[in-house]
């Protein structure tokens, strides 16, 4: 019996009242298991550009692929459609979900569209305009919104660096209860399984991050190097509330998958994810709020520089910054406002070269060992204990050691981005679509 591969893209499929695009994939997946499809790989979780100023929580969007028998194809439309529009909260008038639906390859249109969408702005009229011109089946709501990450995601099929996500999900009717999700039990996952996780919880505070606080029937999402470890370590995590089901997302979490451009100063555009290279203009100060600011500047132009109070300690770092160091920004482009100029927010901060400080101190007194002072301009220095002058000594100069080193340096790990790749996956990189998925890889 012959088959066809199916590819599902998805967006906007929640509120901030409740719901969840991947919690709504998952019910999608339940219903595909009773047609008898054939999974080609997990359930994809794509992240777009984390600077979006209008993007719906963590900006992600979900692909599913699969085999299906040829003569079920046609049912697949009006199925997803039916169950978009039994899940969405439609008295928030703000839900703009968009589902399309591919056969075999995704057009070349859609992927470059896709590539944007992970650090620039993409408008709602190009995703029109490609559906449109490659005449892919759709379905949307309300402004459209959604076919951005829809056609995003299912055009991203991971083939570079990727990483897992096991999502446990609590019923619905139990959203507005607390999760309940118990410290010790992620503590001692963490610890046992530290060589295969990351981002689940902050090192500096042991404040653990795999628990959201809104509305949505996300309980927690474990994330980690293989959909095998993620398994096993979100199956120790215990919880107040119970687990209504789970699913294994595979992710560009992690990956950095957004900071891959550099960009000129004058080249930048509002919200655009890009790595600036510069050197320290002005050096940092901390403002009111405690948010630390600084200014790069580049052959092009000049730019200013934003740490904020939440990245904590990470602004420690950024202090310690001098005119002339040469340096890297990791950042998302923030527009000019009536109270400010074009910002970079800072992601990341790579140190290439350091500039080199000098101390200078008067002369020493060389009759009496007497720190010596100015006799005024041109009149050399005295020496007021004694009273010995000279016209000819010079200030002494002494190499300032900087408290800075080359590298790489982040926010702690519960102020970073989902996309930003974590120093403990420095040396880490998957590739290539999986052969084969585990046995159980998801639980209804």
């Amino acid at each position: 019996m012959s088959e066809k591969l199916i590819q599902i893209g998805m967006d906007d499929i929640d509120s901030p009242d409740g719901g969840c695009t991947t919690h709504f994939a998952t019910i999608l997946i339940e219903t595909l298991n009773e047609l008898n499809v054939e999974w080609t790989d997990y359930p994809n979780l794509i992240r777009l550009n984390p600077g979006i100023p209008y993007r719906t929580r963590g900006n992600g969007a979900v692909a599913l692929r699969f085999l299906m028998r040829s003569k079920d194809v046609d049912s697949i439309i009006p199925i997803v459609q039916e169950l978009v529009q039994d899940y969405v909260e439609k008295e928030y008038p703000n839900t703009n979900p968009g589902v399309v639906f591919f056969e075999e390859e995704v057009p070349s249109q859609v992927q470059h569209l896709s590539r944007l969408a992970l650090w620039r702005v993409v408008p709602i009229e190009l995703a029109q305009r490609v559906v449109e011109t490659c005449n892919i089946p759709h379905y949307s709501r309300g402004n459209g919104r959604g076919l951005i990450g829809a056609l995003s995601a299912v055009a991203n099929n991971l083939q570079g660096d990727y990483t897992y996500e096991y999502i446990a999900y609590r019923a619905l009717k139990d959203c507005d209860q607390e999760r309940g999700v118990d410290v010790n039990s992620v503590l001692t996952m963490d610890k046992t399984m530290t060589d295969f996780l990351f981002s689940n919880l902050d090192p500096s505070t042991n404040r653990i991050l795999i628990e959201p606080h809104g509305p949505d029937p996300v309980l927690f999402g474990v994330r980690g190097e293989t959909a095998a470890s993620v398994i096993k370590a979100g199956q120790q995590v215990k919880s107040k509330q119970k687990v209504d089901r789970w699913v294994v997302f595979r992710s560009n979490q992690g990956t950095g998958e957004h900071l891959k451009h550099h960009v000129a100063i004058n080249d930048l555009r509002p919200y655009m994810a890009a790595i600036v290279s510069g050197r320290v203009d002005v050096e940092p100060k901390m403002i009111e709020g405690g948010h630390s600011i600084f200014r790069i500047v580049d052959e092009s132009n000049r730019i200013d520089c934003a740490a904020y109070e939440p990245s904590g300690e990470f602004r420690d770092i950024v202090m310690k910054l001098k005119i002339g160091d040469r340096i890297k920004i990791h950042a998302s482009v923030r527009p000019a406002s009536r109270t400010h100029g074009w910002t970079l927010n800072l992601e990341g901060l790579e140190v290439d070269e350091l500039a080199e400080i000098f101390d200078f101190s008067n002369p020493v007194c060389p009759q009496c060992g007497k720190r010596m002072k100015s006799a005024g301009t041109g009149k050399g220095y005295k020496c007021v204990k004694c009273g010995y002058r000279n016209t000819e000594i010079k200030r002494t100069e002494s190499y300032r050691k900087r408290d800075l080193s080359i590298g790489l340096y982040l926010p702690p790990v519960r102020a970073q981005r989902h996309l930003t790749r974590p120093l403990v996956r420095a040396n880490k990189t998957n590739s290539g679509v999986p052969y084969g998925l585990v046995t159980k890889w998801h639980d209804f």
